[in-house]
């Protein structure tokens, strides 16, 4: 018997804030758990949303194109998208070596947004 994988994609209503938070290591295999989180902060069309990254162990470019869709779909809504940390040093290099990390406002810590 297979235990029940492990969730990776968490999600917290605030007042004014939708948190999404990762852990562990995202792959191909979680693409539809980022897509339901994406939709679910859709729906919830809070101002912010805020995508803690800090306990994410592996990020590739799956990681990657969903962080980027997350921003087209923000940006087009009209709504802030903020990525945060402190970021693991796998997010930041694939951020980094990617270009895409100036295209986000970043923030070491969540409490002034959820506070």
């Amino acid at each position: 018997m297979h235990a029940a994988p492990e969730q990776k994609v968490h999600l917290t209503r605030h007042e004014q804030v939708f948190v999404i938070t990762v852990r562990g290591e995202t792959d191909h295999d979680d693409t539809e758990e980022f897509e339901a989180a994406w939709d679910a902060a859709d729906q919830a069309a809070l101002p912010t949303t805020a995508i803690d990254l800090s306990q994410v162990t592996f990020a590739d470019s799956m990681l990657l194109n969903a962080l980027l869709d997350a921003r087209r779909r923000h940006v087009s809504g009209g709504r802030q998208l903020v990525l945060l940390g402190p970021l693991p040093a796998t997010v930041s290099r694939l951020l980094t070596l990617s270009g895409a990390i100036s295209h986000f406002t970043i923030a070491d810590t969540g409490s002034s947004l959820t506070g």
